[in-house]
């Protein structure tokens, strides 16, 4: 009968120390789980809306003058505007005073500008066109217009 040394007991006792480790190394738990995160937007800051057009000399019963300009877009990226429309408008103090007033009905503004487009950051960008202002011929004494200055409110979309 053959005796046993301990050489191949050792090798007998590494192989198996070999597959019992190859098969951990290949064990492996399944799991499933869940969980969530956030994001944010930003938001935009208004644009400015800018009149470009000079307007000047303006006479009771004159034809409509046309209104135009750009924008000041003060945030990092476009912003979309769809329309420009004139708000209001008021008149200066002393013209007030000496009797020329929005509730006169001196003034009137009227068109469309429709705009329709991404307006780029920074100043005098894009562009809008189409409103008016006329001063109306009201068939009675309007000097207390005479030099008024009249502002005009304008508001986007």
């Amino acid at each position: 009968m053959r005796q046993f040394t301990r050489k191949p007991v050792a090798v007998l006792a590494a192989a198996f120390v070999v597959v019992a480790g190859a098969a951990a190394a290949f064990a492996y738990w399944t799991n499933g789980g869940s969980g969530s995160g956030t994001a944010t937007t930003a938001t935009n800051a208004a644009v400015t809306v800018n009149q470009t057009s000079p307007i000047s000399g303006m006479y009771p019963g004159q034809s409509a003058q046309t209104l135009s300009g750009d924008f000041t877009n003060p945030n990092s990226g476009p912003t979309y505007v769809a329309a420009v429309t004139a708000a209001g408008y008021t008149i200066d103090a002393a013209h007030v005073t000496a009797g020329c007033t929005v509730a006169g009905g001196n003034y009137t503004l009227g068109g469309t500008a429709t705009v329709g487009a991404e307006v780029p950051a920074g100043a005098s960008q894009g562009a809008w066109s189409g409103l008016t202002i006329r001063m109306n011929n009201l068939s009675t004494n309007q000097d207390a217009c005479k030099g008024a200055t009249v502002t005009i409110a304008y508001a986007s979309n």
